[in-house]
């Protein structure tokens, strides 16, 4: 468990990359442009340093605007926040690896970026569709590249120095061992989705035996309703404590050693989910104890995610 004395300050070294990842972060899933400049702007401002981007989120330009604006004014260092971007399915061929990265940098207005994802597991047809659906509506996959073809052309990236450590999402555990096994350069960072209903113990364990950071996404139940800010478990915390119950989602998460991502579009949002503070031991035990058991997002089985609407 992490606890320490300020819970929001927690950074987790990178064995397997270079720096540190600041626990908590912000995801910049979000479809409407003007909000997104908005927002992350707001986050920055509210503490956050670790931003979590992709190329299929189609928002890179408008992520890198707000960051250099908010660094400019708030005189925040380049090396003091720490951005991951994500290649997206269609360009899992080795060959389209580096154009695609150096597409996302050019995005976001970076020199260097300190990490660098494959977004799913799933390569689908190369070319500028990111949605190749066949006449029957069905996902057109690429059957003539393997995961390990792609991961071995992010090691590249890694040796050419623009990017820090490099790492898989939305990721099985079982697809994680023989690429981990595999690798020359070793995963830094797995981001799935986890939450007390899908706390993924087993995948977190391996992570923490092998070095590798674990990253959730969706911590807050992705607002479905009812659902984890309505659970009576963290509610009953959340008033014992005095804390709101996402900032105890967000405690817990911290605290069985995770980083976390969350997307507040407000101010307010951004301040109130950067305000955690540990939890007493009994509270963790409880959430821990939690029997619900419910997956929000299939992307791990299909490669498309379920927070981005079809063909946007």
């Amino acid at each position: 468990m992490v606890e320490p004395a300020d819970l929001r300050m927690t950074r987790i070294p990178l064995r397997h990359g270079a720096g540190q990842i600041p626990a908590l972060g912000f995801g910049t899933l979000i479809a409407d442009l003007a909000v997104t400049i908005t927002a992350t702007r707001d986050a920055l401002e509210a503490g956050f340093r670790h931003f979590d981007c992709a190329e299929r989120y189609g928002n890179e330009r408008e992520v890198g605007t707000a960051l250099q604006a908010g660094l400019a004014a708030g005189g925040i260092a380049r090396e003091d926040i720490f951005v991951t971007t994500k290649l997206w399915n269609s360009n899992h061929r080795p060959e389209g690896v580096e154009p695609a990265f150096e597409a996302s940098l050019e995005r976001l207005g970076l020199k260097y970026l300190d990490l660098y994802l494959i977004h799913t597991p799933f390569a689908f047809q190369p070319g500028d569709d990111q949605d190749p659906r066949d006449q029957g509506g069905n996902v057109i996959y690429d059957r003539g590249v393997t995961l390990l073809d792609t991961w071995k052309a992010l090691e590249t990236l890694v040796d050419h120095g623009k990017c820090r450590a490099i790492g898989l999402s939305d990721i099985s555990l079982n697809e994680l061992k023989p690429i981990y096994a595999s690798a020359r350069i070793k995963p830094a960072v797995v981001q799935v989705e986890s939450h007390p209903y899908l706390p993924e113990t087993e995948l977190l364990e391996f992570c923490k035996e092998n070095g590798i950071v674990f990253l959730a996404f969706a911590p807050l139940g992705h607002g479905m309703k009812p659902g984890l800010l309505e659970d009576p478990v963290i509610a009953a915390i959340a008033a014992r404590v005095g804390k709101t119950p996402a900032e105890v989602l967000l405690a817990w998460a911290v605290q069985r050693g995770t980083a976390v991502l969350t997307t507040p579009r407000s101010a307010a949002r951004a301040r109130e989910n950067f305000d955690i503070a540990a939890l007493p031991q009994d509270a963790l035990d409880e959430i821990n104890r939690i029997q619900t058991r419910q997956r929000l997002n299939q992307v791990v089985s299909t490669g498309v995610p379920g927070f981005i609407p079809k063909g946007g």
